[in-house]
């Protein structure tokens, strides 16, 4: 779907996630939902402070982390806690961070036990790069694509600083009812045309059943699922 500038693409994704969270609530009393970095999604997170839901049934899960200290400014959960999570009251418990202050290979098989026995996400973000990379899943790595892939990657040579991160797998964050990608930005007008061309970049190796959605700014691309 592609729309007119950045503030729609905010308050279009603000609309789908807060649908998206009624619905699991009502159906199933909980959502779960994965958060992305990067810089694209803060004003939508910063939207969500003043939003009208019953925050005791969220669960807050991350696609990916930068293995930082825990306080530093370039991690996603700091900049997710920032702009909303600190502003709402999500049961503290239910807020589950990627430790990736204690290493790659530590804090992903500490993150796998943390999805033990967490059913399908009911709704994922995701960004996508202009190398095609989401999450930390990067071109010419392991995506974890493969139904036996763990939940959680350690990534020791990731092409962008710093180079140890955690992300999920292809595999993991395709267990869900929904995921929607937010692209901004001309500069991932080529990337976006690669991949509804069919091109083996990261983004493509994320398959939930019912297809991905797509919401672009400046992108004029038709409305559907890639």
């Amino acid at each position: 779907m592609g729309v007119a500038d950045a503030a729609t693409l905010w308050q279009v994704a603000y609309r789908r996630i807060l649908d998206a969270a009624a619905c699991a609530i009502e159906r199933r009393g909980r959502f779960l939902i994965v958060l992305a970095g990067g810089s694209t999604p803060r004003a939508i997170y910063r939207m969500l402070r003043a939003a009208d839901t019953d925050w005791s049934h969220w669960q807050v899960y991350f696609g990916d982390e930068r293995c930082l200290p825990a306080d530093n400014a370039e991690r996603n959960s700091r900049m997710a806690t920032d702009a909303w999570l600190n502003h709402v009251p999500i049961p503290q418990h239910e807020v589950h961070t990627i430790p990736a202050e204690l290493g790659a290979s530590m804090a992903a098989l500490a993150y796998a036990e943390t999805l033990r026995g967490v059913g399908d996400f009911d709704l994922v973000l995701l960004g996508l790069g202009e190398d095609g990379h989401t999450a930390s899943l990067f071109p010419d790595r392991d995506w974890g694509v493969a139904a036996s892939a763990p939940d959680a990657l350690a990534v020791f040579d990731a092409p962008k600083p710093p180079p140890q991160r955690v992300s999920l797998s292809a595999a993991r964050l395709s267990r869900a009812r929904v995921v929607l990608f937010l692209v901004d930005g001309e500069s991932k007008r080529d990337v976006v045309a690669r991949w509804r061309m069919g091109a083996d970049i990261p983004a493509r190796a994320i398959r939930p059943e019912t297809g991905v959605d797509v919401l672009t700014e400046s992108i004029l691309f038709p409305a559907g699922v890639i």
